[in-house]
């Protein structure tokens, strides 16, 4: 008879490994299994184009992940991680040539935008300016779990941030401040009127100041393979190439932990319809460039920023996501692009270099977006088409084969929608427990929510160490 483990993980992503070593921490022995060759989920670097150029088919710029409580508690640097920073986290463009900025100097970033927005700009962030260690404990761990680290700075973060990002827009009389705003909404795919986008944009200029914008040397996958690392030293067990189906497929154990779909997860667990609720959300359209130069962009500040968003104005952006949203592929892209050879050349070969850009279009969408984005990427960077040595296009059903928890090409798995926004995946006051007592969810579409930061698995570990604590007094 097969011996009984404390815990089992499905999926190695960076939530699945971070619930493994929260739990291999406190003594439980604990087995990781991907279907997958490889580990890193949403954390992975490959070839994907030409040799030598090293991508990051999914997340590749990390403001959340470097300021995670979970991985800051964490040797992961012993493990190979290293983060670099570019001189700029990130450049918003305009058809001028300036660009509005993120950089590590509020002042700096205050200065790019336009009159008086600059001193809105300070007024806006200061609240919250050296207290972000304290602030992203309380915001990425569950919202309504006591004690808090600071519960006057998160009660007066939720008030500015409950409402949509275009109440929190009106603040600022010129556009650059708006777009800026509106290029951090963004992120989560969801029209600007959406509430909590104030929240989302906030945490993305906060991270800028507090701790950047960083890439991992090598690429995303260094986050995984240091995950994995620690996990193993831990004594934990990783299994690669091994597709789950159902749960008695697995070993047996005390606890079963998904880092899955919610979908994928009632499927192989049997949970019937215990999350029919859920919903998914627009998607993403991706392509990976091999670069024969940088790219040639009309911004001197856009080539040392790390990211840059490409949209002028708050009022194109809302309507490229609205068109996602709303299920038709925008005509003009809100794109979303980081260039990681700026701070690490050996991502590609000497003098070339990688490009990562994304635009937004309708769930399980099954077109070429590609000529739309490079008309966009052109009018910030004339000439770019001539630099290309090698794309590689990844539309929502490519990203979701390459990755089954993004259903439908949603990369945040899960609508930014709704009581979504604050209660992933449904209203509960135990978000990482599903009606199996021994079954739980740990993807992004848990609470916090998407991003490489390890976060829903760390309070899904939490909750399965409470109910493992539970049994063994009974």
């Amino acid at each position: 008879m097969a011996s009984l483990r404390d815990v089992v993980v499905v999926g190695s992503g960076p939530n699945g490994l971070t619930a493994a070593i929260e739990l291999a921490r406190r003594g439980y022995s604990t087995e990781v299994f991907e279907a997958g060759d490889g580990i890193g989920g949403g954390a992975r670097t490959e070839e994907l184009t030409l040799p030598g150029f090293r991508h990051d088919p999914c997340s590749a710029v990390h403001p959340i992940g470097v300021g995670s409580p979970a991985f800051n508690a964490m040797p992961l640097a012993r493990h190979g991680l290293e983060w670099l920073e570019a001189e700029h986290a990130l450049a918003h463009p305009f058809p001028d040539g300036t660009a509005a900025l993120l950089t590590r100097s509020v002042d700096e970033t205050a200065a790019s935008l336009e009159g008086r927005d600059g001193d809105v700009y300070r007024r806006l962030l200061a609240p919250y300016l050296g207290r972000w260690d304290n602030l992203a404990h309380d915001f990425l761990t569950v919202p309504w779990e006591l004690p808090r680290r600071g519960p006057v700075t998160l009660a007066r973060f939720g008030l500015t941030g409950l409402p949509p990002v275009s109440w929190l827009m009106r603040r600022f009389r010129g556009e650059r401040a708006r777009a800026l705003f509106a290029g951090l909404a963004g992120h989560v795919i969801s029209p600007l009127n959406t509430p909590a986008t104030s929240a989302i944009s906030l945490v993305f200029a906060l991270g800028a100041h507090e701790g950047g914008w960083p890439i991992a040397r090598g690429g995303s996958q260094a986050i995984s393979d240091a995950l994995a690392g620690y996990l193993r030293e831990l004594g934990g067990t990783i299994h690669t190439g091994v597709e789950v189906k159902r749960l008695d497929e697995l070993p047996p154990a005390r606890a079963y932990i998904f880092d899955t779909s919610p979908t994928a997860a009632a499927r192989i667990a049997g949970l019937g319809d215990a999350f029919r609720s859920f919903r998914y959300g627009a998607a993403a359209f991706k392509l990976d460039y091999a670069l024969s130069g940088p790219v040639p962009w009309t911004s001197p500040d856009a080539h040392r920023a790390g990211t840059v968003h490409l949209g002028p104005t708050a009022g194109e952006i809302d309507t490229a996501l609205r068109a996602a949203v709303s299920g038709r592929a925008p005509e003009v892209p809100f794109l979303i692009t980081s260039q990681p050879t700026v701070v690490d050349p050996s991502r590609a070969p000497e003098g070339k270099h990688v490009f990562w850009v994304y635009g937004h279009v309708p769930h399980n969408w099954q077109g070429d977006l590609t000529e739309a984005v490079e008309r966009q990427i052109e009018r910030f960077a004339p000439g770019f088409r001539d630099l290309v040595l090698g794309r590689a296009v990844s539309g929502p059903p490519q990203l979701e084969a390459r990755n089954a928890n993004y259903v439908g090409g949603d990369i945040a798995c899960g609508a930014f929608s709704g009581l979504q926004t604050m209660f992933r995946p449904k209203p509960s006051p135990r978000p990482y427990a599903t009606p199996h007592p021994a079954v739980f969810l740990c993807s992004s579409a848990t609470w916090p929510g998407p991003g490489v930061h390890g976060m829903s698995g760390h309070n899904a570990a939490r909750a399965v160490w409470r109910r493992l604590r539970a049994a063994e007094r009974d």
